[in-house]
């Protein structure tokens, strides 16, 4: 294994890391190196079995550090950076933030009770789309972001497709990649690079929440030319390649990492 990151005080920070993508990235970027912290927001009773998960994450031998916090919010988020400069010390910079935030309303528009309203979208375009702009300001503005940073978070497929029920999540996946565009071009001065991974269908715990997601499934399977899911592994890899040296002349992108799913 190539320690690519090793003695580089190189920090990746994951919100929403404690399942699927984001944790799927943690453990690879540890494998390579790379510093991990990670914002999670879980149920107690969860934890100890995330802690337990966690320390694949520690095996590897580099720092780690989570919490279990809401990084929505903007109070949390003021105490979280003051936490996370104290760990990165005077050395240690972010190389990679990576949003992963699964937190929205899936609710149909019209025949079932309660359906989408107003506030539904407000809150699912905030915590999905909008936290990142707010992470990325704070980090940038806190001077904790390595002169060569990689600021990266998930897209889908709704993006363009219609699904029952997701049109909420589906509009913060477009203001994500909006944002996204937007911060690769302003943010580029200051050596920050920004891109969004469309994953293919992949079974996570957020996945499943997703009304009719087993025709989701069949769809996938059906149209991929390999004739298999993607698994988180397969984006996690992404991830990595993305935070390396040689991925620095790609921002702005939305990068399909689906097998060729999107080609059928």
């Amino acid at each position: 294994m190539v320690k690519d990151f090793q003695d580089t005080d190189y920090w990746a920070l994951i919100l929403g890391g404690s399942s699927g993508l984001g944790y799927a990235s943690a453990k690879k970027l540890a494998k390579h190196g790379m510093n991990i912290l990670i914002i999670h927001r879980d149920r107690r009773t969860e934890l100890p079995d995330i802690e337990e998960a966690f320390d694949e994450i520690r095996e590897s031998g580099v720092q780690f550090k989570s919490f279990n916090s809401d990084a929505v919010n903007k109070e949390n988020r003021a105490n979280l950076i003051a936490e996370i400069k104290d760990t990165l010390g005077e050395r240690g910079k972010i190389r990679t933030l990576l949003h992963s935030i699964a937190k929205g309303n899936l609710k149909p528009m019209v025949g079932e009770d309660p359906v989408l309203e107003n506030q539904d979208f407000q809150l699912t375009i905030n915590a999905m789309a909008l936290s990142l702009y707010d992470w990325t300001q704070a980090i940038y503005t806190n001077k904790l972001f390595a002169q060569d940073a990689r600021v990266l978070s998930f897209t889908s497929d709704g993006n363009k497709k219609a699904w029952k029920s997701y049109a909420a999540v589906s509009a913060a996946k477009v203001t994500l990649e909006a944002i996204t565009r937007s911060m690769a071009l302003e943010f580029a001065k200051y050596g920050i690079r920004a891109n969004c991974i469309q994953a293919g269908i992949t079974v996570t715990r957020s996945f499943q929440m997703i009304p009719g997601n087993e025709t989701l499934r069949v769809h996938a399977l059906k149209h991929n030319p390999f004739r298999r899911l993607t698994v988180p592994d397969d984006v996690a890899n992404v991830v990595y390649l993305l935070s390396k040296d040689e991925a620095s002349w790609i921002t702005g992108s939305i990068i399909p990492v689906n097998g060729g799913e999107h080609l059928m």
